[in-house]
């Protein structure tokens, strides 16, 4: 049965009354041509699909992407597109059971479960998942070690791996999960961050390996991963929970070095202490980055007057980057380290990676056109509430989840609106009131 939690606090008159003064500066692009951007390259990458397996994390990041644009865009094709490839999966991982790279799909099935409830969609995940609490493969990360890919050894897997296990938590309530994740996250963070430059290493082959210029090797992909993880993270860690100020702590640190580390021209380098070396464009790092600066900002965790020229400036590079057809360009490929790359390469990855970014934009865009009043609920109980209904004032508005930014399906009522949403215990959530007219789409209800 579902019930209706309570509302700590009224709707408050803005979202500008919770967030510093700010000084004039350039307005967030408009949100209809954010998400007019999305979908040109969206709609590219659909109809030019990779060879890679559908269950690689390649198209796992592609599919963050989607799961991001669909929840801002009025176009049902890209949802479908992500419930067909977890169809045609069977909702199953990749092939080995202990790497994060073969988890990172699991976010999807989990975003999805959250959408339709069908257990199918998380059921080998929990299986899975399930085994690895139980048999979990501990040992060192040091990356010439035998078995060492079974661990978070690499700072990209903190993207893959953790985010997955969150969301699971956060759908099943089962805390086991997300205790792994907050764990295992930190073992890898005592490991290949490093406390001076706040920074991770890829791995521990780079401990001491140096650039050209003297200067230590830090991917710039590689630390987008961890700043995308570490926003992805910080959606499902709650508040409340003991290890979220030490997420906050090095989400700040990293965001103020990599701030200083922006180019002129909006994007980063595939070398983060030596672009002079590596100065080709990079769109696949810079999406990242844009992605988890801009999250920031949008939540209040990074002051606007400082990071919104920043993450502005990254988004017009990376829109520019776009072709009239819709392919991103300037993708460094895979790999574990800053290299040279043809500037008309691609990958769905990057993809993914502008697709997120383009969400929080879209928003920061609807934030300034229309400032939402917001509602604050609360979870008084000491255990999750899944599902629960919330009932708020509010007439013609649509319902933008503060933490993910995704609007969700909600319906009017004789008192004003009414929508679903889970909780962690003793939770307390934020949700952003749009007036519908200000949206240039509404995701089609499920």
């Amino acid at each position: 049965m579902k019930t209706t939690i309570s509302i700590l606090a009224a709707i408050c008159a803005g979202f500008s009354l919770l967030m510093p003064a700010v000084a004039a500066q350039a307005p967030a692009p408009a949100p209809a041509a954010v998400l007019a951007v999305m979908e040109k390259a969206a709609n590219w990458q659909l109809a030019h699909p990779t060879g890679y397996p559908a269950d690689d994390w390649t198209e796992a990041v592609g599919d963050a992407g989607f799961m991001a644009l669909a929840g801002v865009s009025g176009n049902p094709v890209y949802r479908d597109a992500m419930l067909a490839m977890g169809r045609g999966n069977r909702w199953r991982l990749g092939p080995s059971l202990y790497h994060a790279d073969d988890q990172a799909v699991g976010q999807t099935y989990a975003e999805l479960y959250q959408q339709l409830r069908d257990p199918a969609m998380i059921a080998p995940m929990r299986v899975q998942f399930d085994g690895i609490i139980a048999e979990p493969r501990d040992g060192t990360l040091d990356f010439l070690k035998p078995g060492v890919l079974m661990r978070w050894s690499w700072c990209d897997s903190l993207f893959m791996g953790p985010p997955a296990w969150a969301r699971l938590t956060s759908v099943t309530g089962d805390a086991r999960y997300l205790e792994f994740a907050i764990e295992r996250w930190w073992k890898t963070s005592d490991y290949l961050y490093d406390q001076q430059e706040h920074l991770y290493y890829r791995d521990s082959r780079y401990f001491k390996q140096r650039e050209a210029n003297g200067r230590k090797v830090f991917w710039g992909r590689g630390n987008g991963w961890v700043l995308g993880g570490l926003a992805r993270m910080m959606q499902y860690v709650p508040a409340n929970h003991p290890a979220y100020p030490r997420f906050v702590q090095q989400y700040r640190e990293m965001s103020e070095r990599l701030l200083a580390l922006q180019q002129p021209d909006g994007l980063w380098r595939a070398s983060l202490l030596d672009p002079a070396s590596y100065p080709s464009k990079d769109t696949s790092g810079t999406g990242l980055y844009t992605y988890g600066l801009v999250w920031g900002v949008n939540q209040g965790l990074l002051p606007k007057d400082k990071y919104g020229p920043a993450v502005k400036r990254a988004w017009q590079a990376l829109a520019a980057s776009v072709t009239a057809e819709g392919k991103l360009t300037h993708v460094q490929p895979i790999g574990a380290d800053p290299k040279h790359f043809d500037p008309e390469s691609t990958d769905v990855f990057a993809v993914g990676a502008f697709l997120m970014a383009g969400s929080e934009m879209y928003r920061m865009g609807l934030e300034e056109a229309s400032a939402p009043r917001v509602v604050t609920a609360v979870n008084s109980a000491a255990s999750y509430h899944l599902e629960k209904v919330v009932d708020a004032e509010g007439g013609e508005v649509a319902v933008m989840d503060a933490l993910t930014s995704r609007v969700l399906p909600s319906q009017a009522t004789a008192q004003g609106v009414r929508f679903h949403a889970d909780f962690a215990p003793n939770e307390t959530r934020r949700f952003l009131l749009f007036p519908r007219k200000a949206l240039p789409a509404t995701p089609p209800v499920h």
